[in-house]
């Protein structure tokens, strides 16, 4: 049995979710989106929420329910306050900067990197060393945070490259004379 999935799903203040279907839409400040359920699951609105229950027993419906109440939750959030993800950049040199709608990355490579903001997300560089990825889509921040990390990804003896915020690198000790 689904833990999450038995909780119905709050609809979060200024945000308006229709329920036609198998299709959850949410509108709020941020923006609107919309869920299509697996056929497995129900979902109806409630007075509590929007509740999401499983067609029957099998294995598949039951493993699909959390699922499915986990994204209708992440859309309901995202439409109100949207999603953040944090990167840093470790090594000397390592900067980066917006160009316009692209972000401009100096990685320690002999010529700069230039990668195109997708479509709804937006990011911001406070500091030479930060980068802010934002956007009301959780899965399309963090697909994006993780391109950008895998331009050069931590590595462990020096812990240079690019790390999620809070992130612990896992160091190693060099060779011994």
């Amino acid at each position: 049995m689904s833990r999450i999935g038995k909780r119905p799903v709050a609809v979060p203040k200024g945000a308006e979710v229709s329920v036609n279907g198998q299709t959850v839409k949410a509108k709020g400040p941020k923006g609107q989106m919309e869920f299509v359920v697996n056929e497995l699951c129900t979902v109806a609105m409630t007075d509590d929420g929007v509740k999401v229950e499983p067609v029957n027993k099998s294995k598949e419906a039951r493993s699909q329910w959390g699922m499915c109440r986990t994204m209708i939750s992440n859309i309901c959030e995202g439409v109100t306050n949207g999603f953040t993800r944090k990167l840093e950049l470790v090594g000397v040199g390592y900067r980066a900067q917006m160009k316009g709608a692209q972000l401009s990355l100096a990685l320690g490579y002999s010529h700069d990197i230039d990668f195109d903001v997708p479509a709804g997300i937006e990011i911001k560089t406070p500091k030479p060393t930060e980068i802010e990825i934002s956007g009301i889509d959780k899965q399309a921040v963090g697909q994006t945070a993780a391109i950008i990390r895998g331009f050069r990804p931590p590595e462990p003896y020096k812990g240079k490259g690019v790390k999620y915020e809070g992130e612990y690198i896992f160091r190693k000790e060099g060779k011994k004379k």
